[in-house]
């Protein structure tokens, strides 16, 4: 059971990190499918993932919709990083921008990033989704990986329960650095519209990654 849960996990965010690291191909499937909705019904909380159902789905205009919201800087752009939704700055930071002052919150490759670069460094991990290292899609691609790991340990037996439970630690670590996926979610929300399908999309994932948390909390008690 443990090994089909972490696989199915590990699915799950491979698809979620895809879809919200320009793949649009892979989110149109999954909303044709019914997938994510189908994952939104099994949540023990109701979240609104109704605009993820769709029988045809053009994937241009998805495509437009997400270059707005994550890509191209504008009046919808929602940066997709960690470094951008923190109220403080990091320490050192010295940056050339002309639109970031120095000392102030929100900027490129802060503290985030380079939490999560070293613990794909200490995981021997080197992500391929995302631009960097606190992008959302990579800290999904992350996660996904780590899961992967999980369940073949867990399938190779009770010699393996350590090494199983080395990469709980690291899927640990990596979803109590996702607390900022609730000022993503708003700011997606109020670029996107309540019942955009990017909305949709990234509400599901901050259900997903919050009860993942829960389950492996629970499971330490």
């Amino acid at each position: 059971m443990a090994v089909t849960v972490a696989d199915a996990r590990a699915d799950l965010y491979g698809l979620l990190a895809a879809a919200l690291d320009g793949e649009t191909a892979v989110l149109a499937a999954a909303m044709c499918d019914g997938s994510l909705v189908d994952v939104a019904a099994t949540l023990p909380v109701e979240i609104d993932a109704s605009a993820l159902e769709r029988e045809d789905v053009d994937e241009e205009a998805l495509s437009i919709a997400f270059d707005n919201l994550f890509v191209v800087p504008g009046p919808k752009y929602v940066p997709p990083i960690a470094s951008a939704h923190r109220d403080d700055p990091s320490e050192p930071f010295e940056s050339d921008s002309p639109f970031h002052d120095e000392g102030s919150a929100g900027e490129l490759l802060g503290d985030p990033a380079s939490t999560m670069s070293a613990l794909y460094e200490r995981a021997g991990f080197q992500p391929q989704r995302g631009e960097f290292p606190d992008h959302v899609a990579a800290q999904l691609e992350f996660l996904g990986a780590a899961a992967r790991a999980e369940a073949r340990a867990l399938e190779d037996g009770d010699d393996e329960r350590a090494r199983a439970e080395r990469f709980r630690t690291l899927q640990r670590e990596t979803l109590g650095r996702l607390g900022w996926l609730d000022a993503f979610h708003e700011d997606v929300a109020a670029a996107d519209g309540r019942d955009g399908v990017y909305t949709a999309l990234v509400t599901v994932t901050r259900t997903v990654t919050a009860w993942h948390a829960r389950d492996l909390e629970e499971s330490d008690r």
